[in-house]
């Protein structure tokens, strides 16, 4: 998969956190200012910080353990989203950042998603900033 940006340019501060993220402490990753949310190869959510808890209204330890794509957000099983996510973890190669629309009951969210593949801990991060809002 080509390294695709399909939204604007992400800031150097989430470059330099993409470079570190497997090593930050869940209170580190809490004190980002984005959402930030682990996936194993599966979709599993593997970590889930503060602020995507606080922006999605869901507490760390209801998400944690469950499927992303089908238990916490269907709504993004959808090409855009998941397809990028299934083809970056068979290659092995994932970094694209995109618009999307998290359609929840409660708090619909038009936001930037970038997602992160990393060979290290053959995991997926997912970066969420919300447009209104902090970024």
């Amino acid at each position: 998969m080509p390294n695709s940006r399909d939204a604007a340019a992400q800031t150097p501060e989430v470059d330099a956190v993409l470079d570190v993220v497997d090593a930050l402490s869940p209170v580190e990753l809490d004190g980002l200012p984005y959402g930030v949310i682990q996936l194993d190869r599966t979709g599993r959510i593997l970590k889930y910080n503060a602020v995507e808890s606080r922006l999605a209204s869901l507490a760390q330890e209801d998400a944690v353990g469950k499927q992303f794509f089908t238990e916490i957000a269907p709504c993004t099983r959808v090409q855009e989203f998941y397809g990028r996510f299934k083809e970056g973890v068979i290659r092995e190669v994932l970094d694209t950042s995109f618009k999307f629309h998290f359609a929840f009951k409660q708090a619909p969210r038009d936001v930037t998603v970038r997602l992160f593949f990393s060979k290290r801990t053959q995991t997926v991060w997912v970066l969420i900033s919300d447009h209104e809002g902090t970024d």
